[in-house]
């Protein structure tokens, strides 16, 4: 099985949401999830812990992906939404999300106010 592991800012309402609906998809297991935002979280970041709460970011099989592309790996972990992570791997596909990605971390700010 792949490995993968994602960071996500634990300190934010909408990714605690999210990556709570991603733990219950996650049946079998096969997420890592790490807070970046808990105390003593920086020893588990590949890169400064700032510019991981800044994106998404995902190591799958050893890569770190960010953004769509970082979702995307996420997707593919998990059964149900495989064949989405799996539709991502076309460039085109890959390009239409991010700049979906890059739109929503203009709003998040003010979604996460909302959801506070």
């Amino acid at each position: 099985m792949r490995e993968v592991v994602v960071w996500y800012d634990g300190a934010c309402p909408l990714c605690r949401r999210e990556i709570g609906i991603m733990r219950r998809l996650d049946r079998g297991g096969a997420l890592t999830f790490v807070d970046v935002a808990r105390p003593g979280a920086a020893e588990a970041c590949p890169l400064d812990p700032a510019d991981m709460l800044s994106r998404f970011h995902v190591r799958e099989d050893g890569q770190l992906l960010t953004g769509a592309a970082a979702f995307a790996a996420m997707w593919r972990a998990i059964p149900i939404l495989r064949p989405f992570g799996l539709m991502a791997r076309n460039r085109m596909v890959l390009a239409l999300l991010e700049r979906l990605y890059v739109q929503f971390l203009k709003v998040r700010p003010r979604l996460q106010r909302l959801f506070r």
